[in-house]
């Protein structure tokens, strides 16, 4: 994967998760942080953020982009979401727009 080709998201406590672009963009919040017209440091750097998502959110939150790429055509699958992390994960979709 080209480094052009990769967006790195960082979590609350520094934690870098770098996936690709067209992961990232399954929300419209990172969507428009990436594309969004002038010179913002997300879209010149392709690296956004987050001091409000904790690190085991975000990390689940980049299985989910990955997951509605390969399923959100039709195929019915469920996404498998662990109780504990039931609250926490909604406020940050929410956020972030997915």
């Amino acid at each position: 994967m080209k480094k052009e080709d990769t967006v790195k998201l960082i979590s609350a406590e520094g934690f870098e998760f770098v996936i690709h672009k067209d992961a990232a963009m399954v929300s419209q919040t990172i969507r428009n942080m990436l594309t969004s017209p002038g010179n913002f440091a997300e879209s010149q750097h392709r690296e956004v953020t987050f001091p409000e998502i904790s690190t085991p959110i975000l990390e689940k939150i980049c299985q989910y982009f990955y997951w509605h790429l390969q399923f959100a055509s039709g195929k019915e699958t469920e996404f498998p979401i662990e109780p504990e992390l039931t609250l926490e994960l909604m406020m940050a979709a929410n956020y972030l727009h997915t």
